[in-house]
């Protein structure tokens, strides 16, 4: 038989109507009627269960209509007089029944002027029944849907008043064809159907008995078992029949001696699509000839008849898991770290559970334990939608059933993440700094911290006392090998592709605010590992890393391309449009002087333009990086998309380089290195690249500068971070009308100095990053006072335990000079002098390097600056300040400075590919 349906009009007159059901879809067909502006006067609805009252009599109770409530309407068969009286009491001209599990008696079914109306979820005849939906997918059926019908005797085989139907796909499962069609549908059909009786219009359509069935009820035990003979797309539908519950059930024996068989449930089940085999542990299922497999992925069942299904998740003694997770044991826990916004949603939530359950809510209170059943499993999804605008699933909710659980996945989805959280690592706990600090020590792959395949590890020393800090895991090629799958499958499969570029942008906020939550610790660990004076670490490695997230959040919705007028294929017309999309999977490798800064410089935009990363910070430094990876996993950032793996250059760094599936990297470090990196990726994939490399910034200071601003800054252009700063003044040109006084001036600020603990409040200067480049400073000032520049202060390695060395000042530098065209990359002041009647020949010196990172000039003549920022090749220039760098300014070089940007909109474009398209119509 057809389906009918005809379209909804308007009632021509109001009906008075009695609701006889429950459920969360009785309250919202209640809702509907009145405002089609119907009178319902009474609702007969099911016993309260312990404190809970069902939605359907809550809402009726909230407008004021009678409520009644009955454990049943019969007895031996025989309706019950005073339940019968009751009903007729209301008067009702049409009963309506949405979702009803009681047996109502005919005498009530017949008693109003247009008797009673029945929601089913079937296209009926076919699957008649109590369990039909869930027979629909048993079945393997193409088509779902509804149907309203005259209600009978409970048989459903009344007359036929409207239908709906739906395509059904083979990966629908009871909770998907619910949510998409039946429930929201239904209730509309259902207000239908009571517009057409009060307009006179409803048909009653005998059913046929052809192609009729009724199914059993699938509420008994035995019913839910699989036979496992069966072959893998009768399997499938069987389990995805029983999806919602109380799913679909087998015994199997553990791999332990002596232990009795256990019942797992299935759930989620996926007909495989993969050519290749999985791997993993075994399990052996009674019934199978092949064993399944847990892998990555999830369970993996073969069929008899060879056809393979994947299954998502297992009940494992009462306990919804993960199916990869079978053989895991429990691990620890990152508890997030909400923000003020976020508590405030768990107290309304726990509001929403306490109204649902009618209990006191804990952190500990699981949901179904206190009686919760299916239907209140679409009541919380539909209230927690409302609250905050967040699409659960109902399997959400079976996996997480206490309270505790429950939040923190609805605020991991909030924040784009649906992955499991559950992380453990080894690490360290240290009390330094009047603070405590814990960090890892193992790689971060694919959202988990991992040994290393090869065993080996980089030990980290302090640079203040050289005593050792910890041990840390060493990537091997192997390693790299696994994260760049890790980030690969994270951007082609994983929520990272899914989510909204505005949701991407809130995952950022969020992670942000973690970082400024935990700016203390991180500054911390910045010193003990790099060297770094706390107070600048919180200003500026840890500071302007917060800053450049928050800046880059806030492009992840703004990213966008254009149409663009192009010639037309007359007599047709044309339209040209571009896209800005992610490249794909991108390694960064980051130098050591800015350890946690110079990660944020470029992770940030990368992420922002919905890309995945592998990460290798620099040898000596990685643990700012490593306490970063755990902060990624607080803010909810989906597995995958952020590996960071510590390791020596010369492996991970030349296994990123060379990797097939790297689409870009963008490294930070020296020229040679760089242009190794350079050919390596030439000759992998030709990967794009970005490099920002080594410098020789000049700073040209005129006679008629600030005197006072120029020491300042000079000093700072040079001393700032140690020395250890890529945009460091390589050589001040003074000019010689002033040299002597600034030259007296600068050494008698160094001199006030204080060098010393850089976690000591008053450290100015602290120690350089590892011993290697230590001793290369003290070389390179050996080999300046062997040329014939003058020493005029410092020069040697403080006498105290650390990696202590003192700010330096050469004069007398000519340009010919080793010192002179060389990055020292530490305190080291070259100062040369210059005539400023012959500009040009200032700006020639200045230009006569092939580094183009920087530049300053100080002068109060705003031409004579305009024209220096004209002529000289580098690609930032700074007048009258010096190393003031903001997140939204592009920063990058020009010739062996390398090229690409970092920071502002700019840097985007180093992580983005653009996409023409042309359509013609």
């Amino acid at each position: 038989m057809p389906p009918v349906a005809v379209p909804n009009e308007a009632p021509k007159k109001s009906l008075r109507i009695a609701i006889i059901g429950q459920s969360t879809f009785a309250a919202e067909v209640f809702k509907l009627l009145i405002k089609d502006g119907h009178q319902v006067v009474g609702v007969f609805t099911v016993l309260d269960k312990g404190n809970r009252e069902d939605p359907l009599a809550t809402i009726a109770s909230q407008n004021g209509i009678p409520v009644f409530k009955y454990k049943s309407w019969r007895i031996k068969g025989k309706v019950i007089p005073e339940v019968l009286e009751e009903y007729k009491s209301v008067q009702a001209d049409l009963n309506v029944l949405p979702f009803c599990t009681q047996f109502i008696p005919m005498e009530v079914i017949l008693y109003p002027q247009y008797q009673s109306i029945c929601y089913h979820p079937s296209i009926l005849p076919r699957h008649r029944g109590a369990s039909s939906v869930n027979w629909t997918l048993i079945e393997g059926d193409t088509t779902c849907g509804l149907s309203i019908f005259w209600a009978d005797d409970g048989l459903d085989t009344g007359p036929i008043l409207l239908q709906k139907s739906f395509p059904c796909t083979i990966d629908d499962t009871v909770d998907t064809i619910y949510n998409k069609y039946l429930y929201p549908e239904g209730i509309k059909a259902l207000s239908e159907s009571v517009n057409m009786v009060a307009n006179g219009t409803a048909p009653k359509i005998n059913q046929t008995e052809e192609g009729a069935t009724y199914d059993p009820a699938l509420f008994k035990a035995e019913t839910h078992q699989i036979d496992w003979s069966k072959g893998g797309l009768a399997l499938h539908n069987f389990i995805r029949g029983l999806d919602s519950s109380p799913g679909a059930t087998t015994f199997i024996k553990p791999q332990t001696e002596d232990s009795e068989n256990i019942e797992i449930k299935f759930f989620g089940s996926a007909l495989w699509e993969g050519e290749y085999e999985a791997e993993g542990d075994v399990i052996i299922i009674p019934g199978l000839n092949k064993p399944a497999v847990i892998h990555d992925g999830g369970l993996l069942i073969t069929a008899n008849d060879g056809v393979k299904l994947n299954i998502q998740r297992l009940k494992v003694n009462g306990k919804m898991i993960n199916a990869q997770n079978f053989y895991k044991a429990n691990e620890n826990k990152v508890s997030l770290e909400l923000t003020d916004e976020e508590k405030q949603f768990v107290e309304n939530a726990r509001n929403i559970w306490k109204a649902i359950l009618r209990i006191d809510i804990d952190n500990d209170t699981d949901f179904f334990d206190s009686g919760a059943g299916s239907m209140d499993v679409v009541r919380l999804v539909e209230e927690i939608k409302d609250l905050v605008n967040v699409e659960l699933q109902n399997e959400d909710i079976y996996m997480n059933t206490t309270f505790e659980e429950f939040y923190t996945i609805a605020i991991l989805k909030a924040r784009g993440d649906s992955s499991n959280q559950e992380i453990k690592y080894e690490g360290v706990e240290m009390e330094v700094n009047k603070m405590k600090i814990k960090f890892a020590t193992q790689l971060f792959i694919d959202g988990q911290f991992v040994d290393s395949d090869s065993g080996k590890t980089l030990t980290l020393i302090n640079p203040s006392d050289e005593s050792v800090i910890c041990k840390v895991q060493s990537a091997s090629k192997n390693d790299v090998d696994k994260a760049v799958n890790a980030a690969k499958k994270a951007f082609e499969e994983g929520e990272w592709s899914k989510i909204s570029a505005r949701e991407r942008g809130q995952i950022l906020f969020k992670l942000a605010d973690l970082m400024e939550q935990h700016k203390e610790e991180l500054a911390t660990i910045e010193s003990i590992d790099s060297g770094a004076v706390y107070t600048l670490a919180l200003k500026t490695h840890v500071g302007m890393s917060i800053e450049t997230w928050r800046y880059f959040a806030g492009w992840c919705d703004k990213i966008q391309g254009s149409t663009i007028p192009i010639n037309h294929a007359r007599p047709n017309r044309n339209l040209t449009l571009t896209k800005k999309e992610p490249i794909g999977v991108c390694a960064l490798i980051t130098p050591w002087n800015y350890p946690l800064m110079m990660l944020s410089w470029k992770m940030a935009a990368c992420l922002a333009a919905g890309n995945t990363v592998v990460m290798k910070p620099a040898a000596v430094c990685p643990l700012t990086a490593l306490k970063f990876a755990e902060l990624c996993v607080r803010a909810g950032v989906p597995r995958g998309v952020v590996n960071i793996l510590p390791g020596s250059g010369t492996v991970s760094g030349q296994a990123l380089a060379d990797h097939p599936l790297v689409r870009k990297l963008g490294f930070t470090g020296s020229t040679e290195i760089g242009q190794t990196i350079m050919k390596s990726c030439a000759a992998s994939n030709m990967k794009k690249v970005s490099l920002e490399l080594g410098g020789k910034s000049p700073l040209v200071i005129f006679e008629d500068c600030d005197m006072e601003k120029a020491v300042r800054n000079g000093m700072a252009s040079v001393f700032f971070n140690k020395g250890e700063n890529c945009i460091a003044a390589g050589r001040l040109f003074v000019e010689e009308s002033i040299h002597d006084e600034f030259v007296r001036r600068v050494v008698v600020e160094t001199k006030k100095m204080s060098i010393g603990d850089p976690l000591n409040r008053g450290t100015a200067h602290g120690p350089q990053n590892h011993k290697a480049h230590m001793d290369k400073l003290i070389k390179f000032c050996e080999r300046g006072v062997k040329e014939g520049a003058k020493l005029v202060y410092g020069g040697n390695r403080v006498d105290r335990p650390g990696y202590f060395f003192e700010p330096t000042i050469f004069t007398n530098v000519t340009d010919d000079m080793w010192i002179a065209k060389e990055e020292s990359f530490g305190p080291i002041m070259i100062i040369s002098k210059f005539n400023s009647k012959n500009m040009d020949e200032v700006i020639r010196r200045a230009n006569d390097t092939e580094y183009g990172l920087a530049s300053g000039v100080f002068t109060k003549d705003v031409s004579r600056a305009l024209q220096f920022a004209e002529k000289i090749d580098a690609g930032t220039v700074f007048i009258n300040t010096y190393n003031k760098t903001d997140v939204a300014a592009p920063f990058g070089g020009f010739k062996q400075s390398g090229f690409g940007k970092d920071l502002g909109q700019d840097a985007l474009n180093e992580y983005l590919k653009t996409k023409t398209v042309t359509i013609e119509y």
